[in-house]
């Protein structure tokens, strides 16, 4: 063997171990990745907030959809409620995921945005976060029919989308979990998306958004 073709030999082994070296940092650096969200963190107080208020929307369009034969309504109540349904479970798949609890025990709702305050006593009558509907409320949704109900899910969607989207761009600003805040963008996009239809469902049926 040559001097020169022993060095080249030499030239590739050490190449190869470089190589090999850089992939068992790189692997080093994506074990090393930052761990899961701590239970006070935006992350976990964002999935365990918006499971509530999307399981609220899952029932108040499996209310509607017993309490008028509208077509549109029902299939508005029923793309609602399969999608948050679907949200709100990997949203507690997460939280399963990173080990923490579904309820934080001592941490009031919407602390996670500097927030809190809301109750299920008192004027809230159960609303514990922006735009959810009242105890009186629902009871009003569930004894309603046709028009009346059609009217006030609309409605009470309208301001349940609103106190979403308002939720949903904060842990859009707040979050880290990079899946978990596109989540929550998609949801701004298309809980905004479905306010402006619902206007327009209001509008055909005389009516208006609350103010």
């Amino acid at each position: 063997m040559t001097r020169t073709h022993g060095a080249s030999i030499a030239a590739v082994v050490l190449a190869l171990l470089f190589a090999g070296g850089a992939v068992t940092v790189a692997s080093a650096e994506r074990d090393e990745a930052p761990a899961s969200p701590v239970s006070r963190s935006a992350d976990a107080g964002f999935a365990r907030d918006m499971s509530v208020h999307h399981q609220q929307a899952v029932e108040m369009s499996f209310i509607v959809r017993d309490r008028t034969e509208d077509e549109e309504v029902r299939r508005l109540a029923y793309d609602i409620a399969n999608t948050q349904a679907n949200q709100r479970g990997m949203m507690l798949g997460w939280l399963d995921m990173w080990g923490l609890p579904k309820v934080e025990s001592g941490t009031e709702p919407m602390s996670w945005m500097g927030m809190g305050g809301h109750g299920d006593t008192g004027p809230l009558d159960g609303a514990l976060m922006p735009g959810m509907a009242t105890k009186t409320e629902l009871d009003r949704l569930r004894k309603a029919s046709g028009r009346e109900a059609e009217v006030l899910y609309l409605q009470l969607m309208t301001d349940h989308h609103k106190g979403g989207v308002h939720m949903a761009q904060g842990c859009v600003d707040r979050c880290s979990v990079d899946v978990e805040r596109n989540l929550a963008q998609g949801m701004v996009d298309a809980q905004e998306s479905e306010i402006a239809l619902m206007a327009d469902l209001l509008k055909a049926r005389g009516a208006t958004p609350r103010a």
